[in-house]
């Protein structure tokens, strides 16, 4: 009867390409983020172009600003992107009690709620050319549903390359010594379902409806995906089109509500 129960646990999840927290207006302001994150209310989000592109590489959302909304905490990675003069850095953030830190790898990120447990979480290099690119995995335990594994992704804008890295994140999945639901969700770049990476996906996999996600304020692109196995039921999937969504970043924030 457990199992049972434990797989019908419904969750929401939701991904977010949150553009650096610049917005449509072109400024920079993480407490919409935050906003737009409290109004879809999900579990689980990956976010992609987390962290700022250059220096020290640190959160978009100051991890204080973070911790005082209280909704989500980050999956740490345990990984820390090499930036310029480490040690003074590291000693003026003690001295100013601050924290400049990367959230994720390569812009990627993964906030969960409070109750969700973190099994284990892993940061991946993926192949690439000029700019480099990486993924992140968790594998989750949230409250009444079976252990769930998910990766956060934002892929190439070059079609080669994105083939290759869905192929790098299909193989370390697969490397994982545990069996358990997945999710894929992310930026895939990927201006068609039929076309791509996307057609390299297994037979088992299947792409949540969500619908377009760019450019915020005309979507017309469906670049954001959530991708789930066979083991996990869609109950439901869209995008997120709030006012506050619309001006937070260039693109809208995805969703899907999955039985686990």
């Amino acid at each position: 009867m457990l199992e049972t129960a434990m797989a019908a646990a419904t969750i929401t999840i939701a991904s977010y390409n949150m553009r650096k927290a610049i917005g449509t207006d072109r400024r920079r302001n993480p407490h919409r983020v935050l906003e737009v994150l409290k109004e879809i209310d999900a579990s689980i989000v990956a976010l992609q172009e987390a962290d700022k592109r250059f220096g020290g590489r640190a959160s978009a959302v100051p991890h204080e600003l973070i911790d005082d909304h209280g909704l989500y905490k980050p999956v740490p990675l345990g990984v820390r992107h090499k930036r310029p003069m480490e040690k003074t850095r590291q000693r003026a953030e003690k001295l100013l009690n601050v924290d400049t830190r990367n959230i994720g790898w390569h812009g990627n990120a993964l906030l969960v709620k409070h109750d969700v447990g973190i099994l284990d979480c892993l940061a991946l290099d993926l192949p690439t050319t000029l700019e480099p690119r990486g993924a992140v995995m968790a594998e989750l335990l949230l409250p009444g549903a079976r252990p769930l594994r998910v990766v956060g992704m934002h892929l190439d804008l070059s079609g080669l390359w994105r083939r290759r890295q869905m192929r790098a994140i299909l193989d370390a999945i697969a490397a994982r010594t545990q069996a358990m639901p997945t999710v894929l969700m992310g930026d895939t770049n990927e201006w068609r379902v039929a076309a791509g990476c996307l057609t390299d996906l297994p037979p088992n996999y299947r792409i949540a409806e969500t619908g377009p996600s760019f450019h915020a304020r005309h979507p017309l692109a469906a670049l954001d995906r959530i991708i789930c196995d066979s083991a996990i039921t869609i109950e439901a999937a869209g995008v997120h089109r709030s006012d506050a969504a619309r001006k937070a970043s260039d693109h809208l924030p995805i969703w899907a509500k999955l039985s686990v």
